[in-house]
């Protein structure tokens, strides 16, 4: 078991059209058996971060140290890591037994060993009447536990996986998240995980680290990034559905910190509390950022307030089973269209298309960004948390 450590790092690709930087300033370090997912969009550099750690790829610039090692030089063999590709990777003309042995067979590993590794690691994932089949045989998520299967063996300081269940169907790729986070527990490894998918980062990680354009935008655990997004590129990528954001003004009037809307005009009183933190910044544009959860009906329920209602128009529902997801309307002046909202709320409450809807803001949850830099300004410093 390992702690991993980037320091600095940077990743520069050369083409014919010039370079393209993948990965800048990335720092970070992975404690020992922790769980780490890197999210973000495609392109993030994501993927090339784990490379880097893998040794696929060389580092521009920048340290890397597995343990008390530093690997920037040392071949991806020798870095005691395993890797889990989104493919899996399996060589077809072998059983599933000899792709998990393969690794160890060119250790030349005593063959009394191999057979309790693969026979473990068999048990583990639930795979041992399939060391017989060869992959053709097996269905998609039989092959990802094979793959599983194969790194375990190795017993590596860490674990890489890039985007592992990105093949699979949905019920299964539940039920395999299920799983990696049973084995995390049972190994006690160091796991390093790449995904685009929120909600396996969400589901899986120890720390969430969000990515944007090869950089660092927040660290943090799974529910304080959610909570506490640091700018709006963290806020509107997880959740589902986004974050609604609303561009406008902040303005003082009669004492009281308000939220003005461009279009309509209208007003959002926002908290004492927010009064105070966000004073400073009257008279400056910025926009405000309530989740569709956030956003309540009930004219006596949790979220009903003094000026924190809004008159909006439904548009659309879409039921999910327990939710629905309702698409609301505001209007603006001689009818015009406003701002739109997306609001998820239970699926038995009554909400019929073109109905009028006064949705009440928690404005307790609520944030407001810089509009210029898209920082959080709302934020208390406790909450700020780490990246870059």
């Amino acid at each position: 078991m390992a702690q991993v450590v980037l320091t600095d790092v940077r990743k520069v690709f050369k083409g014919e059209t010039g370079e393209v930087l993948a990965v800048d300033d990335f720092t970070l370090t992975i404690s020992d058996r922790e769980f780490v997912v890197l999210v973000g969009p495609s392109g993030c550099g994501k993927t090339t971060t784990l490379r880097m750690i893998a040794g696929l790829e060389e580092i521009t610039s920048g340290e890397i140290a597995i343990g008390e090692r530093v690997v920037n030089l040392v071949p991806p063999k020798d870095r005691d890591i395993a890797m889990v590709f989104q493919n899996y990777a399996l060589y077809p003309h072998m059983t599933v037994y000899k792709n998990m042995a393969f690794g160890l067979r060119l250790r030349r590993m005593p063959k009394a060993e191999i057979e309790k590794r693969v026979g473990e690691a068999a048990r583990i994932l639930g795979i041992g009447e399939l060391l017989g089949r060869k992959p053709k045989e097996l269905s998609g998520g039989q092959r990802q536990r094979v793959a599983v299967g194969r790194a375990i063996v190795r017993q590596p300081a860490a674990f890489l996986f890039d985007e592992p269940l990105s093949n699979l169907d949905a019920k299964l790729r539940v039920e395999m998240r299920a799983e990696l986070k049973k084995l995390h527990h049972r190994l006690a490894t160091t796991m390093i995980y790449v995904t685009h998918d929120q909600v396996e980062a969400m589901t899986l990680a120890d720390r969430v680290v969000v990515m944007d354009k090869g950089r660092i935008q927040q660290v943090g655990s799974p529910l304080g990034i959610y909570d506490y997004p640091r700018n709006l590129f963290v806020a509107g990528f997880l959740g589902t559905p986004s974050m609604n954001f609303v561009k406008g003004r902040l303005e003082a009037r009669n004492g009281q910190l308000v939220f003005v809307m461009p279009k309509s005009g209208r007003t959002v009183k926002m908290t004492s509390r927010l009064g105070e933190r966000l004073g400073g910044q009257a008279g400056r544009e910025a926009v405000l950022g309530v989740r569709p959860e956030d956003i309540g009906h009930a004219p006596q329920g949790p979220f009903a307030g003094d000026g924190n209602s809004l008159e909006l128009t439904v548009r659309v529902v879409e039921l999910l089973g327990d939710d629905q997801v309702v698409y609301l309307e505001e209007t603006g002046p001689q009818g015009a269209a406003g701002q739109t909202f997306v609001a998820k709320l239970d699926s038995h409450i009554e909400v019929r298309v073109d109905q009028k809807f006064t949705a009440h803001l928690n404005m307790n949850k609520v944030h407001v960004f810089d509009a210029q830099s898209g920082e959080n300004v709302s934020l208390e410093p406790r909450h700020v948390g780490s990246g870059k």
